[in-house]
């Protein structure tokens, strides 16, 4: 078979066994390898599944991502996003709409110590979706404001879905992490006008509660200290230069685990599920890395990657047309697949097209996860609508949908900016070299 004809033979069949809920690092591995096998036989196609593996093992930056997801665990067990909600609900609680901003806020500070868009749209449907509905905020405004503030989970610094980026595309994680610093802030703001915007236009969405007295704002101060304490050793210690992003993840989960600890919130039982959840979520991501760069090594071998580019090349249209199109085909994606699965099925032939358009590959790993955050609030699934409405069944999809409207112009505003001006992305990592 044309080697062309077997790369898009190859990719339909991954599709489909996707449809098929098989797993999609397992879809990825086994048609890259039966593939494979085509072009060089069963013998060197079947060394992959060892050599591959064995090759990503050997990067240090994939290392820190069982450290983020433990750190995240012991964090969520610990009542870390309880304490920086109620922090920032002292704050601004008693202003109009201070409940959908402090939402926002919280999830950007627990973003920074969780990495998981999906971890956090649900501590925050917890956490925050029944004070808002108790203090009388449209389900809508509440449901939309949660589920757009997942998706800072993996925006804000340091980020799991980063991370994987850096490892395929073998650009530097510290960089990454610099890059998003403006675009995440850019993010919040956006999200802090969607919300000053919606109870501007119906006051009653989300109304104005009790202000607090300073003694009782000092005291969410004090038992706020915690998440602070470890924002701070994170991402301070990864842009000082104290640690490496490795070591700052060390130092996160002794962090985390102490806190956890001392509040008496890490029993026997506790601390098994924190293990566990750790070790799902890594292995699942393991799993997927692995399926990735098999699948990556049979799309290279075929020249598809670069028929791709030849052809859209050829097209002799502006290479920012062919961005605003790749950005589209990722929105649709990131509606039915979570961050992780969009990026990896997408970047064996992206890639290649980016570095030929003279795109700087740290700009792009923004923008990609950017642009995913974006569909996983999009209609007609959006993974972080499902996750909330799982949670709350007695707010019905149509109600959260119409609540994500503005935060999702807001996204595709904040987006057309970073495409259009991508020294907002580079300009401090280009700063701190």
């Amino acid at each position: 078979m044309d080697p062309l004809y077997l790369a898009l033979t190859g990719l339909l069949v991954m599709l489909g066994l996707i449809a098929l809920h098989v797993p999609i690092g397992v879809a990825m591995a086994l048609v890259g390898v039966a593939g494979f096998a085509q072009i060089a036989g069963w013998g060197p196609a079947l060394s992959l599944m060892a050599s591959e593996p064995a090759s990503t093992m050997g990067n240090l930056d994939l290392a820190v991502v069982p450290l983020f997801m433990l750190m995240g665990s012991l964090a969520t067990t610990g009542g870390l996003a309880a304490d920086v909600y109620n922090l920032a609900s002292a704050m601004l609680g008693h202003r109009r709409g201070g409940l959908a901003t402090t939402t926002v806020l919280a999830s950007a500070g627990f973003g920074a110590v969780c990495g998981s868009g999906i971890a956090t749209t649900a501590t925050f449907g917890r956490v925050a979706m029944p004070e808002m509905l108790a203090r009388g905020y449209a389900p809508g405004l509440a449901a939309g404001t949660i589920a757009a503030g997942g998706t800072l989970g993996i925006i804000v610094p340091p980020s799991g879905i980063m991370i994987l980026y850096s490892v395929l595309t073998e650009t530097s994680v510290l960089d990454l992490f610099t890059a998003a610093v403006i675009p995440a802030a850019l993010t919040v703001l956006c999200y802090y006008l969607a919300v000053r915007v919606t109870v501007a236009l119906n006051p009653a969405a989300g109304p104005e509660g009790p202000r607090l007295p300073w003694r009782a704002r000092l005291a969410a101060i004090r038992q706020g200290w915690g998440v602070l304490l470890l924002g701070a050793a994170v991402l301070g210690g990864i842009y000082s230069g104290i640690f490496t992003v490795s070591e700052a993840a060390s130092v996160g989960v002794a962090i985390a685990f102490v806190f956890a600890l001392i509040r008496g919130k890490l029993t026997k039982a506790s601390l098994i599920g924190v293990l566990a959840e750790a070790s799902a979520a890594t292995a699942m991501i393991y799993v997927m890395v692995f399926g990735a760069t098999i699948f990556s090594y049979f799309i290279t071998v075929t020249g598809a990657a670069a028929f791709v580019v030849e052809w859209i090349s050829a097209l002799d249209v502006a290479p920012l047309v062919v961005i605003f199109l790749l950005l589209a085909l990722y929105i649709v994606m990131g509606a039915f697949f979570d961050e992780v699965a969009a990026m990896v099925i997408t970047l064996p032939f992206v890639v290649p097209l980016v570095l030929h358009f003279g795109y700087d590959l740290v700009w792009w790993g923004i923008i990609n996860v950017a642009v995913i955050g974006i569909g996983m609030i999009t209609p007609p699934v959006g993974i972080n609508v499902m996750v909330l409405n799982a949670m709350h069944k007695e707010t019905p999809l149509g109600v959260i949908y119409r609540g994500i409207f503005p935060f999702l112009m807001a996204d595709l505003v904040r987006l057309s900016v970073l495409v259009i001006f991508p020294a907002l992305t580079l300009w401090l990592p280009q700063m701190l070299r």
